[in-house]
């Protein structure tokens, strides 16, 4: 599918290796925004969905992505242009380890779904492979490059496999993150957990329970929870 019709914005999909996946719109329409942000990063921006959906959810005046895909960056950047949030939209064409390199700034919200398939096998499509694989963008660098780069009070939220969960929490407990918000995603009520959606702040919370989504109840019959987080994105929910 070359275009991808949401409410209030429209994506182009033609060139980015990673097209819209349930994963991003999940991802965009979770992410807490209650710390009001000011300034948004999103790492590894694709096509600009989660870029696009913290735009239409947030008065953010300055919404930042990175990609170091030749044709990604550019439909990202047309998406941008494209959108009722243009002006406040950025889109770099660079890799995480360069822009870490001389941060300018500070971000309330990072954003990121990351590439992931650490050890399966890899596609003989090497772009297809960047998008999808942890080799190109290792969970270390991502954590990293959020501890530099989140404000005091942001937030830092990504969709990963659930069993990779317990590693990142780890991994961000290094560098003094912790998880302020989980969610479980699974297809249907008798498949199994296949995605977390984990949120990180600077602080420990003393208590933190972790929630689940389930996304159907049959094939193309929608939870009511699953309704209520993407009505104000999918045109027909």
């Amino acid at each position: 599918m070359s275009n991808f019709q949401f409410k209030q914005f429209a994506i182009k999909q033609t060139k980015s290796a990673m097209k819209i996946g349930t994963d991003s719109v999940l991802l965009g329409a979770w992410c807490p925004v209650n710390n009001n942000p000011n300034s948004i990063l999103d790492i590894g921006a694709g096509t600009g969905i989660l870029a696009l959906m913290l735009g239409q959810r947030t008065y953010a005046e300055q919404i930042d992505a990175i990609e170091i895909e030749e044709e990604a960056y550019e439909e990202c950047v047309e998406n941008f242009e494209n959108s009722p949030w243009s002006e406040r939209l950025f889109c770099y064409h660079a890799g995480l380890d360069e822009f870490v390199d001389e941060p300018e700034f500070e971000y309330d919200i990072i954003i990121s779904n990351p590439p992931f398939y650490s050890e399966e096998f890899k596609s003989q499509i090497l772009v297809r492979n960047q998008a999808r694989f942890q080799d190109a963008l290792p969970f270390e660098d991502l954590i990293e490059a959020a501890d530099l780069l989140l404000s005091e009070n942001g937030i830092f939220a990504v969709i990963i496999p659930f069993k990779e969960e317990e590693r990142f929490i780890d991994l961000c407990a290094e560098v003094e993150l912790f998880p302020v918000k989980i969610t479980r995603v699974k297809g249907s009520h008798t498949t199994p957990i296949v995605r977390s959606l984990l949120a990180f702040k600077r602080y420990e919370l003393s208590v933190l329970t972790a929630d689940e989504l389930v996304i159907e109840i049959n094939r193309h019959e929608y939870t009511d929870e699953y309704i209520n987080l993407t009505k104000e994105f999918y045109l027909k929910m």
